[in-house]
């Protein structure tokens, strides 16, 4: 394979195979701010059309969309540690948030 394209095989490591195919096509890039991405336009075009399709089909069938908080209270996510110890790596920790 070439140093210009996609550096292993799907069938090798998909997942590093999938974030060379996302980042050289430039769907997405790497933020500045750790653990972000930026989602470019075509990739927030796809994304956009994904939720279309979806809606449409689960709208049809009389369910409805919700949406979860973001931002889950420290004392919320000690409540149940043992589902959340796996998730630790994943979690961004806000410590300041405004004057209150």
């Amino acid at each position: 394979m070439s140093d210009i394209g996609v550096t292993v095989k799907k069938a090798e490591d998909f997942s590093e195979w999938y974030t060379q195919v996302v980042l050289k096509s430039g769907l997405a890039d790497y933020a500045p701010v750790k653990g972000c991405m930026i989602f470019r336009e075509h990739s927030y075009a796809i994304w956009e059309k994904i939720q279309e399709i979806f809606n449409e089909k689960t709208k049809a069938t009389g369910h409805k969309n919700v949406y979860f908080p973001m931002f889950i209270p420290e004392s919320f996510l000690k409540r149940e540690a043992e589902h959340f110890q796996g998730f630790v790596p994943q979690v961004a920790w806000v410590t300041i948030g405004g004057d209150s």
